[in-house]
């Protein structure tokens, strides 16, 4: 065990993490992971060793009483460092804090204490589902109650809470959480997440009530395209079990059972894609308080069997209230309607203050753009009504929003308004997914700016539990192809290792016994609807870029066999290694001009880029096997790998390189999927470069070909031709949605055209963060700041900036595993200045755009660096 000694100025731990959450409260792992930053003001400090202690005691804990494990090392690992002591108690509170040592002889003094609580095994469950009397057929919102009395002082009290559709909880007329969409949407047959809150401040002596409304949600509402309701079941229903310690070590259950009533209440219809309809008339004041009388409405629940599915603790982030907006304008449309522009496209729900008589009805509808007479436009929605409706009570100052749906808007059309609409009576409120923002990009270009700004926008507005495709029309599902794209990007933008961690259970949940992995997770489409290259990769791909990113090897260790059983598909259906069968969505939405009279189409064969990704997911599970030490399928897979190049070669290529399709996204894929023999992969770059600038140096690449265009031309020494796309500002582009006033990213190239009409609606989102994946380019390389995977989660930094583009000064920072990263460069008088930063315990190498000037002398232009801020100049080439 190290010796530690008390030296603790020059060292201090923060930031203390378990499962990548702070102080979570449902923990399912039997041994957690343990995290912490380092900071110091000394340049070059490693961790040389830590000490861990964990105990069933706060204060017992700093006293050395109650501890459960101790646990020591000398070593420099700091990020989900497992749990080794004895086998965790079920439901029960751990405290833990961390001291460290580093290599300058100093140690740190004890961190704060922190906490995990762990979850509840099936045979911790004594509630019992509950429900509506009857057949759970109305659209209302069902409520449920519980009156009760704690008679003793109370020590602490957690809820556990879950449902079959959505719920919301009150004790004593207060919510009890910030959160929103509980309990989340996962493959439901499979398993539901429960959620604990502390809900000890809600509580008081003598008489106690809870409320409980119910809402469809995905569930049992409305989901996917046919108009399917009822998907996961048809009968909503509520779990919780309230547990309650007192001061005297005795303890008592409050649970769902035959006790509890049920009525309805305000919310007459709610749905995901229509919205919202709520009655104020209809409201029952004080029902989840104490002192409420029941009246005739209130009748007894009924009691449901226990279903298939597992319980499972939360892991990943709940849905909260964010940014909110102010009316930016009020006005009539050509058309006389009232409309209200909120300046920014979002996804969320509008809060509405209003007065006036007993049953006025006003309508809320939602927008993203208006058409080019500037009219409220709707038609993009398809069959989703996005509206709520609020009934007003007898003239008193009511607040209103939504409960149970969500709406994707930048504009608001307003009717049935008492008086005059004002700007101080609505507000916009952006919801998605508790994700820390950990990425930050700037540059001295305004476009760029704003181009950075509507891909965060993108997945703030996807990222609302699951990575969705869209959040406003009648889909809003876990596409695939999407997330695959874009992680990376996500990454850098916000703290997503808990958000996807969740979702991945899903893919590998809903995975079919072939190995076929569904268009969409959770699957709410057919048992057949998977399969597509570039879409099912996101089983390998996402895996093993949050390994990068995050350093997380259990999430490879679980996610493993569903990456096997992935390409152990794509072998099945393959003949001869090469994968030419099978339905696939190709490089959706590639360069498609409206009048193609000579193939201007950017048409790339579907097979060759299967074929491509049948040995990128290959390549992927190598991967992950060497990082897990499975050398037999190191052997096996690097074999299979081999021949699926050389079936590539021999199908696709001619003998001088050039490829069957001669698109952009061909030789994209077969040049970042090491597709080609080495020797032609140089003239395969030329061609790619032709091919843009035969395109007036315009991408024409879909879903599947944009994330790796421009990381293919900066790896082959084209990197101001990356430039060139990035800062064209004519279609396609990546700058004409910003020139065209796009708040986020846009589905199409051209959702609006220039002429101001709009592409086909049934297929046109402005908000979809697929092409937002140059997001990823733009970190890594104007910025500089790129992760090693031989070391990963940012342990080993490579931080490598390339300017051009005519960007005079940019920065980035990314919020590590291990703590802050920044680069920060200006061009002044022909020098290019950079200003890095490295978080402790971590490492980097610098490589500046050209060879470092010193006293006049050229030296080497690579450092490697520790810990600290260090500044560095050299002449631009």
């Amino acid at each position: 065990m190290p010796s530690f000694t008390c030296l603790a100025q020059k060292l201090h731990v923060s930031d203390l993490r378990v499962e990548h959450l702070n102080n979570p409260l449902a923990i399912d792992a039997p041994a957690p992971r343990l995290s912490w930053k380092l900071l110091s003001p000394l340049k070059n400090t490693q961790q040389t060793a830590y000490e861990i202690r964990v105990g069933t005691d706060k204060n017992g804990l700093t006293s050395g009483k109650a501890i459960v494990w101790e646990g020591a090392a000398k070593s420099d690992k700091s990020v989900l460092i497992p749990y080794a002591g004895p086998a965790l108690q079920s439901k029960k509170h751990y405290f833990w804090q961390v001291r460290v040592k580093d290599n300058h002889g100093n140690t740190s003094a004890w961190s704060s204490v922190q906490f995990w609580q762990t979850g509840l095994k099936a045979i911790d469950w004594t509630a019992q589902w509950i429900s509506v009397n009857g057949k759970d057929t109305s659209v209302r919102s069902p409520l449920f109650r519980k009156e009760f009395a704690l008679k003793k002082k109370i020590k602490s009290a957690l809820a556990y809470i879950t449902a079959k559709g959505l719920y919301e909880v009150n004790i004593n007329g207060q919510r009890i959480s910030d959160a929103y969409f509980a309990p989340g949407w996962t493959s439901y047959k499979n398993h539901l997440q429960y959620q604990v809150y502390d809900v000890t401040a809600d509580l008081k002596n003598g008489a106690n009530t809870i409320g409980v409304t119910l809402g469809n949600g995905w569930y049992k509402g409305r989901i996917g395209f046919a108009g399917q309701q009822n998907f996961y079941g048809d009968t909503r229903a509520l779990l919780m079990q309230l547990e309650v310690e007192y001061t005297d070590g005795t303890r008592e259950s409050i649970d769902t059972d035959e006790s509890w009533k049920t009525s309805y209440g305000p919310i007459l219809a709610s749905d995901i894609y229509d919205g919202e309809i709520y009655d104020a008339r209809k409201e029952k004041a004080g029902w989840s308080a104490a002192g409420y009388t029941e009246d005739s409405s209130w009748v007894n629940v009924r009691i449901l069997e226990k279903g298939s599915e597992q319980l499972v603790g939360m892991s990943g982030p709940m849905v909260k209230k964010h940014e909110e907006f102010k009316a930016l304008k009020i006005f009539k449309t050509p058309k006389g309607e009232t409309v209200v522009d909120f300046g920014q496209n979002l996804v969320g729900w509008v809060m509405l203050k209003a007065r006036g008589p007993s049953g006025t009805k006003i309508t809320l509808s939602h927008a993203e753009v208006l058409d080019k007479e500037g009219n409220f436009y709707t038609e993009n929605l398809r069959s989703a009504k996005a509206q709520n409706t609020y009934i007003l009570n007898e003239n008193t100052d009511q607040v209103f929003e939504p409960h149970f749906t969500f709406q994707g808007f930048r504009y608001v059309k307003v009717e049935g308004y008492p008086g005059e609409v004002r700007a101080e009576d609505l507000t916009a409120v952006a919801l998605y997914s508790e994700m820390a923002i950990t990425g930050k990009f700037v540059t001295s270009n305004p476009m760029l700016n704003q181009l950075q700004h509507n891909i965060q926008w993108g997945q703030k507005g996807n990222f609302l539990d699951v990575p969705t495709d869209c959040p406003q029309r009648d889909e809003r599902l876990g596409w695939t192809g999407d997330a695959q794209a874009f992680a990376n990007t996500a990454a850098y933008n916000m703290d997503v290792a808990g958000f996807f961690t969740k979702w991945l259970h899903d893919v590998r949940a809903d995975q079919q016994p072939n190995g076929s992995i569904p268009h969409v997770i959770p699957n709410v489409l057919g048992a057949n609807d998977g399969g597509s290259a570039g879409w099912a990769d996101a089983s390998t791909i996402i895996p093993w870029d949050m390994y990068v990113a995050y350093g997380d090897k259990r999430l490879l260790e679980v996610q493993y066999e569903s990456m096997k059983n992935w390409v152990g598909y794509m072998t099945s259906v393959a003949k001869d290694n090469l994968w030419n069968t099978g339905f696939h969505f190709g490089d959706w939405l590639f360069y498609r001009p409206d009048d193609d009279n000579d193939g201007r189409a950017a048409v790339t064969d579907k097979y060759l880029i299967a074929q491509a990704f049948y040995a990128h997911s290959t390549q992927l599970l190598i991967n992950a096997a060497q990082v897990l030490g499975k050398k037999e399928d190191v052997a096996e897979y690097t074999a299979l790998l081999n021949h699926i190049k050389e079936a590539f070669v021999k199908e696709y290529m001619t003998s001088n390189g050039r490829l069957v399709s001669g698109t952009q996204t061909a030789y994209v894929l077969a040049l970042q999927f090491d597709m080609l023999p080495e020797d032609l992969r140089v003239s395969a770059a030329d061609r790619l470069v032709r091919n843009i600038k035969d395109y007036g140096n315009h991408l024409t690449t879909g879903f599947l070909g944009t994330p790796y265009l421009c990381h293919v031309l900066t790896r082959f020494g084209h990197i101001q031709v990356a430039y060139d796309l990035l800062m064209q500002e004519s279609y396609p582009s990546w700058l004409y949605p910003v020139k065209m006033g796009a708040t986020t990213i846009w589905e199409r190239w051209d959702g609006i055209k220039p002429n101001g009409s709009f592409q086909t609606p049934d297929m046109n989102s402005y908000n979809h963060y697929a092409y937002g994946a140059i997001g990823d380019w733009m970190y890594r390389n104007i910025a500089g700041i790129n992760a090693d995977p031989a070391a990963p989660g940012y342990k080993k930094i490579n931080l490598v900036p390339k300017p051009g583009g005519g960007i005079t000064s940019a920065s980035g920072e990314l919020n590590t595993p291990y703590g802050w990263v920044t680069s920060s460069w200006k061009i002044e008088d022909g020098l290019f200045k950079l200003d890095v930063e490295v978080p402790a315990n971590a490492r980097a190498t610098v490589t500046l755009p050209a060879a470092e000037w010193k006293d006049g002398k050229e030296t080497t232009n690579k450092s490697e660096i520790g810990s600290g801020t260090y500044h560095f100049e050299c002449r631009m080439p």
